[in-house]
């Protein structure tokens, strides 16, 4: 079997570049060297390069194409692994559509609607089983009436982005006078914002992904926060939350939660793996819905590899077998 060219790309134009960079290390640990000879290309608002030692030879738009040591490389896939844009919102992935490159990720439609939380929340309200927070969304430049927005929401407050990944510009918010500056820091992330009513619970992700023809529903993690809510420091700095998976759930839960990821995987026609966070209500047990990512974090102790792992699959073999479906299928 021919050794295929993979281009894996990495970084792109939010505070999530870090993030992404460390995705694309674990990724390309995980490429079986016997099948794949993985290219790391980098993608700023300036330009895609691939990072070699940082040479750096500048990518050819016009084909996808670059040239190592007087030589022109094409590829044979884009593995893309950018969080927020343009990896994560459509925007590669309609570039890859136009030349004809299969890549990993949902197509164009779902990972532009995903990205935005109150677009996902429309579509998928409705699900069995599935409940979502009331919210309010504000657009920059539209007047704000901070006490109509308090007396339709129940205090606490999430404030968010409403196309934000990470959880970059989210505050809590416990009573109207603390709103304005909760505002004005998601609308410097994004031009609309979500102002939400907080649920209780428990908070849970899981990983869900099309392998050998069919969904898969990877084991549940649980993420238990030492802070108020689960933000970017808790996610990215070491001690701060911890990550139990599998979490410890009943197996009728366990199933409940299946069969609404399922539905919210199929709803979306989402491609590839993606992972669904949601909380478990204290006292209700009911599931809420919080976000889908369709692009989620692959660094080492990222959680789609824990629950991999938690599986008792091999991570090399599962990013193998993402390439050959998507590549086998013509997507």
């Amino acid at each position: 079997m021919a050794i295929k060219n993979i281009a894996l790309l990495a970084g792109g134009f939010t505070g999530e570049y870090e993030v992404s960079i460390n995705s694309a290390k674990n990724i390309a640990a995980n490429l079986d060297p016997a099948k794949y000879k993985v290219y790391t290309i980098l993608v700023d608002r300036n330009r895609w390069f691939y990072d070699d030692e940082n040479k750096g030879a500048d990518v050819d738009k016009n084909d996808f194409s670059i040239i190592v040591d007087g030589q022109k490389v094409k590829f044979d896939f884009a593995f893309i692994t950018i969080h927020g844009t343009p990896g994560e919102d459509g925007k590669l992935q309609g570039y890859f559509d136009l030349i004809g490159m299969p890549y990993n990720t949902c197509d164009v439609t779902t990972s532009a609607i995903s990205m935005n939380k109150a677009y996902t929340k429309a579509i998928v309200h409705g699900i069995h089983d599935l409940h979502i927070a009331s919210s309010v969304k504000l657009k920059k430049g539209d007047p704000h009436d901070m006490m109509g927005v308090a007396a339709k929401l129940k205090f606490p407050l999430f404030v968010k982005p409403n196309n934000g990944g990470s959880s970059v510009g989210m505050s809590k918010v416990y009573k109207v006078g603390g709103l304005q500056a909760a505002i004005t820091k998601a609308f410097n992330e994004d031009n609309q914002i979500l102002v939400e009513e907080f649920v209780k619970g428990r908070e849970f992700s899981v990983g869900i992904v099309h392998l050998r023809g069919k969904i898969t529903v990877l084991p549940i993690t649980e993420i238990i926060s030492s802070k108020d809510f689960f933000d970017y420091e808790a996610k990215y700095t070491p001690g701060v939350s911890e990550e139990v998976t599998p979490a410890d759930v009943s197996v009728m839960k366990r199933e409940q939660v299946a069969n609404i990821v399922t539905e919210v995987y199929q709803r979306l026609n989402c491609r590839g793996m993606v992972r669904v966070d949601f909380i478990l209500e204290e006292g209700t047990n009911d599931f809420y819905f919080i976000e889908v990512n369709t692009t989620p974090g692959q660094s080492l102790n990222s959680l789609i590899p824990q629950q991999v792992r938690a599986a008792g699959m091999n991570v090399m073999d599962f990013y193998g077998e993402l390439i050959e479906g998507t590549i086998g299928h013509g997507a």
